[in-house]
Parts: structure tokens; C-alpha cells; sequence
């Protein structure tokens, strides 16, 4: 991969908060021409640094009104049936891998609680679960702004 510049990090920064942008407004954005532009983005998802572009859904807009969070603590021998369990279940959003006690952090969003309690009830057959409601999502003042790349 070839190192970024201060151009190819601002890209990265607009592109993080509005993937759907086109090269002309993105080289406004960074006094550069369209085709200029679209080829440093090109660049950037050829190099791999650029993965992939999503939607950002509501998960209330489909009736997915309770959001959690769980750890599960387990052994070695559970990691994968773990991981094959949670590819099935389609409220699970996240899965984090963990170092200390904990082995992983899973990412919920549920209809309803007895969804809740179904899915940590098979969840727990690994572990222990400690299950914590998300009262709130706060955007973070500080995410990577990639200008320390």
C-alpha cells in the first residue's frame, strides 16, 4: 500500500461521514478535479484501505426497539460453535472478540424482550452472560480522523 497524504486522509474523512458522495464533490472538497479525485478513491479501495461502503439503518424503523449489549465468558474449546451460533441470529449486529475475563462482546437489537431473553438463554449455553440495555448512542467528538495516518 502506498502511504497517504494529506489529501488522501481528507478523502477519507468525507467519505467516512458521506460514502455516497461522487468524485466531483469530493475533489471540491479537497481542491482537486473530478477525475482526480475518482482516481484516489479508486487508488485507495485498490490498496484495500477503503472496504466497502453501507447503509446506516434505523433498527427502530423495523420495530427492533431495544438495543443491548452482552459478554459472554467462555473457553477455548466453545470459541467456535460461538461464533456459529452467532452468525444465525439475525438481531446480533456486532461481534467483538475480547482479551481479559470476557471473550466477546455482542452487539443486540431486538424486537422485544422475550427475543431478548431467547437469545442470551442460547447464548449462555457457552457461559456466563452479563447483558446490559443501551439507554443511548452518543456519536463520539472523538473519531478517528485519520490525520495521525
Amino acid at each position: 500500500m502506498s502511504s497517504l497524504d494529506a489529501t488522501d486522509r481528507a478523502i477519507l474523512q468525507i467519505l467516512r461521514r458521506e460514502g455516497r458522495l461522487g468524485g466531483a464533490e469530493v475533489g471540491r472538497r479537497v481542491n482537486l478535479s473530478q477525475p482526480a479525485a475518482s482516481a484516489r478513491i479508486r487508488r485507495l479501495e485498490q490498496d484495500g484501505v477503503i472496504t466497502g461502503y453501507s447503509a446506516h439503518v434505523d433498527p427502530g424503523a423495523l420495530g427492533l426497539t431495544i438495543h443491548a449489549v452482552a459478554r459472554l465468558r467462555t473457553t477455548q474449546a466453545n470459541i467456535a460453535p460461538a461464533l456459529e451460533l452467532f452468525s444465525t441470529v439475525a438481531e446480533i449486529t456486532r461481534i467483538y472478540r475480547l482479551t481479559g475475563e470476557d471473550c466477546f462482546l455482542l452487539d443486540l437489537h431486538v424486537a422485544d424482550a422475550r427475543r431478548l431473553e431467547t437469545i442470551v438463554d442460547a447464548v449462555a449455553r457457552f457461559g456466563p452472560v452479563t447483558t446490559s440495555l443501551v439507554l443511548r448512542e452518543y456519536d463520539s467528538p472523538s473519531a478517528p480522523s485519520f490525520t495521525a495516518l
